[in-house]
């Protein structure tokens, strides 16, 4: 297996910033700089889809299941307390791992107040699948974030299984979902490629008598039918002559408590990942990268670029693909993927967007209508951060066209806004590490949605923050 230079460092999911002094609160921006090449093994926190579906289905098993590994993000840990809520109990052990006890399907209780998502879409889209086919109402709230975000696409299918919806104008946050018990099992076409819509259908169709369906032209991340079926429900595949995907859920199931092993998030990865591809010299080990086919896209985009990244010890792990990575400090050069791809890597563009910024040559990355409706604008905020750092930029309706340094700094030395969206403030603070002056991230905090750890791996990396950082 191969190595690293540097020891092996390997940093949880949570508690890796180096802690505060009590007196001295930690800064609202951040800015990082690399001073010598990056070196080392960590381990990035479990998976972010895996972790909130490990919640939601031990819920609704009868028995206790245990989780090990679960993403101790914000994000995460709105779905936990959304199905305490509802009658689940669910407990952090000492050794890290978590315990639940489920209600069985069909036994979700009646939540006493709004169950606040914070800034978890897939936390509201997917628990509005569960409540739809159970008779109780839950009223969903979230952050100025979140409440921006379009529900109606989650809305629109699970109305067609009788549960009525009172959303904001917009189809927005906060809304109210009136479940219904016995739901109207449904056959669906996903009018766009959306791993959390198909979910949320599958999930409604837990408690639904008869087969729900669901159809999906593009293939999305499986991650739901593969625990689905290991938690014992009834789920059959198949491909029809166009090449889509149906689906097809047997109600009324009854589901087996599980244990699960949750593999490293490939999204978090791809930031330590790309930070060693663009700093001279970096040669870097990331443990236990989960790399489901359905989520892995970027790590064939970026070999594609010419990135060296090797994978080590591949097995398998609960149902899922994983491997350590081994990445090197690579000459990128510029790539204009297939937008077929976009599904297999739609959350990790704005990384994607800073690498090619660094490559030889123009980039075209098209078919990205989906990263308007994210956390923030993610095409229009990235670009607006990426001109402002010194890239060359041009904002297309449907993605980016980027003109690359060919591995020379970018100039730096500018604040960027995160619109509370973590994977901007990650990329930022990752483009940071390639410019001559740094870039400060104008707010840390969203970073803690999805990747508590992550300062502190970068530190443990051999980046380090700039007393510039700090407040005026």
């Amino acid at each position: 297996m191969p190595t690293a230079r540097g020891p092996r460092l390997a940093i949880a999911g949570s508690g890796c910033q180096k802690p505060a002094a009590m007196t001295a609160p930690l800064p609202r921006t951040l800015r990082l700089t690399a001073p010598r090449a990056l070196a080392g093994r960590v381990a990035v926190p479990g998976d972010k889809s895996i972790s909130h579906r490990a919640l939601m289905l031990s819920a609704l098993a009868v028995g206790t299941s245990r989780v090990e590994g679960l993403l101790e993000g914000e994000d995460v840990l709105a779905t936990a307390a959304a199905m305490r809520a509802m009658g689940a109990t669910i407990v952090r052990g000492e050794d890290g791992a978590w315990t639940i006890d489920g209600v069985g399907v069909g036994g979700l209780l009646q939540p006493r107040q709004a169950l606040d998502m914070g800034n978890s879409g897939t936390s509201t889209r997917l628990l509005m699948g569960l409540v739809a086919s159970h008779a109780i109402t839950a009223t969903f709230v979230g952050d100025a974030s979140l409440s921006k975000r379009p529900m109606a696409r989650v809305i629109e299918p699970l109305s067609r299984t009788g549960a009525d919806f009172t959303a904001s104008p917009g189809g927005r946050l906060p809304l109210m979902v009136r479940g219904i018990c016995p739901a109207v099992p449904i056959e669906y076409r996903l009018p766009v490629a959306s791993a959390q819509v198909k979910s949320a259908v599958l999930l409604a169709g837990l408690n639904t008598p008869g087969i729900t369906r669901v159809i999906e032209p593009v293939p999305t991340r499986d991650h739901s039918e593969r625990m689905l079926r290991g938690f014992g429900a009834e789920l059959a595949i198949e491909t029809d002559a166009d090449g889509a995907r149906i689906i097809s859920l047997t109600g009324e199931a009854e589901l087996k408590p599980q244990r699960i092993v949750v593999p490293g998030d490939p999204s978090s990865a791809a930031f330590p990942c790309v930070a060693a591809l663009i700093v001279p010299g970096s040669d870097i080990v990331i443990e236990n990268v989960g790399l489901n086919p359905t989520r892995a896209g970027l790590y064939e985009v970026l070999r594609a670029m010419g990135a060296d990244i090797a994978f080590a010890d591949e097995r398998v792990v609960g149902g899922e693909p994983v491997a350590d990575l081994r990445v090197t400090a690579s000459a990128l050069h510029g790539i204009a993927p297939d937008p077929a791809i976009v599904p297999s890597m739609v959350d990790e563009f704005p990384i994607l967007f800073v690498a090619c910024a660094l490559a030889q040559g123009r980039s075209v990355l098209r078919g990205l209508e989906e990263l308007r409706v994210k956390e923030s604008d993610r095409i229009a905020v990235m670009a607006a951060g990426l001109r402002a750092i010194g890239a060359t930029v041009e904002e297309l309706p449907d993605g980016l066209v980027v003109d690359g340094t060919g591995g020379e700094r970018l100039a730096g030395g500018a604040t960027v806004a995160t619109h509370l969206d973590h994977r901007i403030a990650m990329s930022f603070a990752i483009a940071s590490l390639a410019c001559r002056l740094p870039v400060t991230v104008d707010d840390r905090a969203p970073i803690a949605t999805s990747f508590p750890g992550f300062i502190g791996m970068m530190e443990a990396l051999g980046a380090e923050q700039s007393a510039a950082g700090e407040p005026a």
